[in-house]
């Protein structure tokens, strides 16, 4: 009975808050309807205020609740995580207001949208490149900003979701080359591709966190592209491969991979030795 009686309660509280959400859009007020969207907005209730402030902006453009508007609009629009239309709103403002009291906060949160829509590191990048630039426009902007160390932190975790997708990429490739097995034109293509897009990934993006990754991929590819060399190839792969081997040891002699470098060299020596 006493959950009934909550449930009840609960429901007729719901009803009015809709009544009275039903009364503002149908009034011609609307001076009382943009205090009702700030109310909303102050008190969380984002789809209330998204919904009335989309008409705001254009009834209050030209008038001092016009800036202020916009960006109710478009925090509206991130907290209910239309994140896209967000970014899109967010450029709006400081496009129109550069100099306007929410530019700042307007500019980051392009950014900060974009990053919450960026894909997982299989899928296309394009987004976090987009988020990436939202951030280095606004660093830019606003050198001092009390947000440029979250803007920083966040410029740091997009750059990892590009680094991932390469080393996908370059390990995608090496998978395909044992698949494919023993000496085949396709299998040498696909390990020169892993050296090459890991390669480029190392130059791409000198300060990554995880180096060792890529430096591995390039090993292993290198010695996988002599071992299925035709034999006229084989001595001089062999060759780059064991140099690679010790580079890996110089550059990460602590790495549980150096054991593995040290079996390559004791192969390829079988082929190097004068």
């Amino acid at each position: 009975m006493k959950n009934y009686v909550i449930l009840l309660f609960c429901s007729v509280i719901l009803s009015s808050c809709a009544g009275e959400f039903n009364k503002v859009l149908k009034s011609t007020d609307y001076d009382y309807r943009y205090e009702f969207a700030k109310q909303s907005f102050a008190e969380g209730k984002y789809s209330h205020a998204e919904t009335l402030l989309r008409e705001m902006i254009t009834l209050k453009k030209g008038t001092d609740e016009a800036q202020e508007s916009l960006y109710m609009l478009a925090m509206s629009e991130f907290m209910n995580r239309d994140y896209d239309v967000a970014s899109e709103t967010f450029k709006k403002y400081y496009k129109t207001y550069p100099k306007g009291d929410y530019a700042e906060v307007a500019m980051f949160y392009d950014g900060q949208a974009l990053f919450e829509s960026a894909p997982e590191p299989r899928l296309d990048q394009t987004p976090t490149l987009g988020a990436i630039a939202a951030f280095q426009q606004f660093l830019d902007f606003y050198p001092q900003s009390e947000l440029r160390p979250v803007a920083q932190s966040r410029l740091f975790d997009l750059q990892d979701k590009l680094v991932q997708k390469e080393l996908l990429s370059a390990q995608l490739y090496y998978n395909l080359g044992g698949y494919f097995g023993n000496i085949n034109s396709n299998s040498e293509s696909n390990y020169s591709s892993s050296i090459i897009v890991a390669q480029n990934a190392l130059k791409t993006y000198p300060f990554m966190r995880n180096r060792e990754d890529f430096a591995l991929l390039i090993m292993k590819s290198k010695f996988q592209l002599a071992e299925n060399s035709s034999e006229d190839k084989r001595a001089d792969r062999y060759r780059d491969a064991e140099d690679e081997c010790y580079g890996f040891l110089n550059e990460y002699p602590e790495s549980k991979n150096c054991e593995l470098a040290q079996k390559f060299i004791t192969k390829c020596k079988k082929y190097t030795k004068e």
